[in-house]
C-alpha cells in the first residue's frame, strides 16, 4: 500500500482562501462583486424578528373577550411604545376606568376577539455580517451574502473558544516551549492577538481579559482551567459562541504541549501584522476547526482555489500524534508497512513508523495521527 489518508490540519505561509459570509435570514447585501473589503467592513445586513409575548388583554380589562373590541384602542400592525394606552373601559359615570398600557416597545402581531389574547412582538433585531477577512468579493449571493477570497498565511487549530475577532499579532514568549509569564501581558496587549507558547494558564487568561486582549494563540490549555473559565464541561458540543471577552485558539491539544515549531515560526514571521481568528470547533460530523488567517499581498490572478482533497500519508509527511502516549507530539512518517498488525486491544490495524521531533522512533496505528499539511 503506497499511500493512505488521514485527517489533516493546515499550517502554511501562503494559501488561497474562500469564505462565505451569509445572513441567517434574507436581507440586504451591502457590497458588489469585485469590491475589496477589510475584515471589519459590513458586507450584508438583515432584521431578525423580535420575541413574541402573549398578552391576555381581556383578562387585564376584566371583561369577556367578546366585548373587548368595544374598549381596545389599537389594531394589528400598530407600533407600540412602552406605557402606551392599548385599551380603556368606560367605567361608571366616567370614573373608575380600567386602563391597560403596553408592557413593551414593539408592535401588535395579532388580536383574537375569541380568546381576548394579543400577541405582541418586541422590536426587530438588526444583524450585520462582517467580511471577517481582508479580500475581494468574488461572488454575491442575492439577498443572502457574499463569497470573499484572499491570499493568507493560515493555521488551523485543534480547539478554540469565542467567536470571530481580529487584531495585531504580538508574540510574548521567546520559544514554542515557554509558558507565558503574566508580566508579559500588559496594556500594550490591548486589542492584540497574543501568542503564548506551550500553554496559557487560567491566570494568564484572566489577565488578558482585564487588559482587553482580542485573542490568545497557545500550543496547549489545561482542561480543568477551561471548566473554571466557563463554569461547565465542554463535552462534544460546538464551541465558538462563548462570551468570555476574547477568542482562544489552541494549536496542539490539552495540557502543556509545545507549539509546533512551524506554527511558532509563522507567528514570529508575521508578528505585528493583523490576523483574523475564530474559535469555532466541532470534532464530529461537519468538522469545524478554529482558524488563524493572516492576509498577505496578492495579485488578483493568484486567486485560484484548488479543489479540496484528502490528506495523504506518505513517507516524509509531517504528522501530529492525537492519542496517548505521545499525544500532541510532531514527527515525520518514516515507514508505511502494508501488513496488518495486532495492537494492544488485539485489533488488527495498519500502522505507520515515525520519527518524532525529539529523535524518538515510534510505531503506532495510522488512525492515531493527523497530517499537518503544508
Amino acid at each position: 500500500m503506497a499511500q493512505a489518508y488521514s485527517p489533516g490540519l493546515t499550517v502554511t505561509d501562503s494559501i488561497v482562501l474562500r469564505k462565505e459570509r451569509i445572513l441567517p435570514l434574507k436581507g440586504k447585501v451591502l457590497v458588489k462583486k469585485g469590491d475589496k473589503v477589510k475584515a471589519d467592513d459590513f458586507v450584508a445586513e438583515t432584521l431578525l424578528p423580535g420575541k413574541v409575548i402573549p398578552f391576555n388583554l381581556a383578562n387585564k380589562l376584566g371583561v369577556d373577550p367578546k366585548f373587548m373590541k368595544d374598549y381596545i384602542k389599537v389594531k394589528e400592525g400598530d407600533i407600540l411604545k412602552k406605557g402606551m394606552m392599548m385599551a380603556e373601559t368606560k367605567g361608571f359615570f366616567g370614573m373608575f376606568k380600567n386602563i391597560v398600557k403596553s408592557p413593551i416597545e414593539g408592535e401588535i402581531e395579532s388580536i383574537s376577539n375569541l380568546t381576548g389574547q394579543l400577541l405582541l412582538r418586541e422590536p426587530k433585531i438588526p444583524v450585520q455580517v462582517k467580511a471577517f477577512i481582508d479580500g475581494i468579493v468574488v461572488e454575491v449571493v442575492k439577498d443572502e451574502g457574499v463569497i470573499i477570497e484572499n491570499k493568507s498565511a493560515y493555521v488551523q487549530g485543534i480547539f478554540g473558544l469565542g467567536g470571530e475577532t481580529n487584531g495585531e499579532i504580538k508574540v510574548i514568549v521567546d520559544s514554542n516551549e515557554e509558558i507565558v509569564d503574566l508580566k508579559n501581558i500588559d496594556d500594550s496587549c490591548k486589542d492584540k492577538v497574543i501568542v503564548c507558547g506551550a500553554m496559557v494558564p487560567l491566570a494568564a487568561i484572566h489577565k488578558a481579559q482585564q487588559v482587553g486582549v482580542a485573542g490568545i494563540i497557545s500550543g496547549g490549555i489545561d482542561d480543568q482551567d477551561l471548566k473554571k473559565l466557563l463554569g461547565y464541561n465542554i463535552g462534544v458540543a460546538i464551541t465558538g459562541h462563548e462570551e468570555i471577552g476574547l477568542t482562544i485558539v489552541v494549536t496542539e491539544g490539552f495540557g502543556k504541549i509545545k507549539m509546533a515549531q512551524k506554527t511558532f515560526n509563522l507567528m514570529k514571521q508575521f508578528d505585528g501584522q493583523i490576523a483574523s481568528i475564530h474559535g469555532f470547533t466541532q470534532i464530529r460530523a461537519g468538522v469545524m476547526r478554529p482558524e488563524i488567517i493572516i492576509p498577505i499581498e496578492f495579485d488578483e490572478k493568484e486567486l485560484v482555489v484548488e479543489e479540496a482533497k484528502m490528506s495523504e500519508l506518505l513517507i516524509g509527511t509531517t504528522i501530529r500524534v492525537i492519542r496517548q502516549p505521545n499525544f500532541g507530539l510532531i514527527g515525520k512518517v518514516t515507514g508505511l508497512p502494508e501488513t496488518l498488525t495486532s495492537v494492544e486491544s488485539e485489533t488488527m490495524v495498519r500502522i505507520l513508523e515515525a520519527e518524532l521531533e525529539n529523535g524518538e522512533k515510534i510505531t503506532l496505528p495510522r488512525a492515531n495521527v493527523e497530517v499537518i499539511e503544508d
